[in-house]
């Protein structure tokens, strides 16, 4: 393959999508193991300022939540992942908030109208017995699953990790109802209280998918008389764009870093962190500080620009086969697009 471009214009069906390269490392997929190697990487590979260390701990000694605030790409999510790896908290719980998100949603789903479809079939042949209720009731818990807030609250050892994706896009309500479980660590379900006195205990699903996690272990527990309080106030990670203001009840409990746009030499570092195994280490490094550099030219110049789009034009223009002459600098330009409206 002597062009870059696997897709081209008029060109008859071919197999050459087989030489494509590997993917960039933070756009993987696959099997659980690989899934999961991914997200431990992007953890690894986060560059962490001292004022984020510094709220960090803060945040986990005194058990608050830390409110993070900063422009789209500069690593608020990555963050969440990068204190779970280092310090061996498990898969990150991901609860994304949309304007519709409410508490319920991030602690706990019943699953009524599955739970009513399937008891007519099993109850059938004697829908009255008393045996037939019972089994019903035993198989409640097929039916509910714990949210990623629902499941951080589970008693641990250690702190679980819960990542809160974008809390300024949620409904004006939402920070306030926060406010009772970040302070008391416990909530409770009411389809599962209403039997506590014949059921006591039901085993249900939890928020966890990654099965190379020591956390997978805990992809079904058991609720005892529908109450869930944990002993670890998870490690939690809030994340805003920086488009609302939150109520000072809301504030009071949470610690709040701001993080900045990475400077040249932050940059660097990044770059190095993700390409860090390129085998000419001299002319990879040489084209990616001149990208480096334009980078920031465009961002100088109020351009509104992510990281992540730092390391896509890194990637692309330092392949085997990359874009040249002018192809390469409009490619460039089009890649340094501005996030701005």
């Amino acid at each position: 393959m002597n062009d870059w471009k696997i897709f081209q214009a008029g060109k008859e069906p071919h197999d050459d999508i087989q030489h494509l390269p590997p993917p960039p490392s933070w756009r993987k997929y696959g099997d659980d193991n690989k899934s999961n190697e991914n997200k431990n990487k992007r953890g690894a590979t986060f560059q962490a300022r001292a004022e984020d260390v510094e709220l960090v701990n803060a945040a986990l000694y005194l058990r608050r939540p830390l409110l993070v605030t900063g422009k789209p790409g500069t690593g608020k999510t990555s963050l969440a992942y990068a204190v779970a790896y280092q310090l061996q908290l498990g898969e990150v719980l991901y609860w994304p908030i949309t304007t519709r998100t409410t508490l319920k949603d991030g602690l706990y789903s019943y699953d009524a109208i599955a739970r009513l479809q399937d008891i007519p079939q099993k109850g059938s042949n004697n829908s009255g017995s008393s045996e037939n209720n019972s089994n019903n009731l035993s198989e409640i818990g097929k039916y509910i699953q714990l949210g990623p807030l629902g499941t951080a609250l589970l008693p641990s050892k250690r702190p679980r990790a819960l990542l809160i994706d974008e809390i300024d896009k949620s409904d004006i309500d939402l920070p306030n109802d926060l406010l009772h479980v970040f302070e008391e660590g416990e909530f409770e379900i009411p389809e599962l209280v209403r039997i506590a006195e014949k059921l006591k205990d039901v085993e249900v699903r939890t928020a966890y998918k990654d099965k190379t996690e020591h956390t997978y272990q805990h992809i079904k527990v058991n609720i005892n008389q529908g109450r869930v309080q944990c002993n670890n106030f998870p490690f939690i990670i809030l994340t805003s764009n920086g488009e609302r203001d939150f109520p000072p009840a809301f504030l009071r409990r949470c610690l709040r870093l701001d993080i900045r746009d990475p400077n040249e030499k932050e940059l660097e570092n990044i770059v190095k962190a993700h390409f860090l195994d390129k085998n000419n280490e001299v002319e990879f490094l040489k084209e990616a500080e001149i990208l480096i550099k334009e980078f920031l030219k465009q961002r100088d110049n109020q351009q509104e620009l992510a990281t992540d789009q730092l390391l896509n034009a890194i990637y692309l223009m330092t392949r085997k086969y990359a874009p040249a002459g002018q192809n390469k600098d409009e490619l460039i330009k089009q890649l340094f697009k501005s996030l701005n409206p």
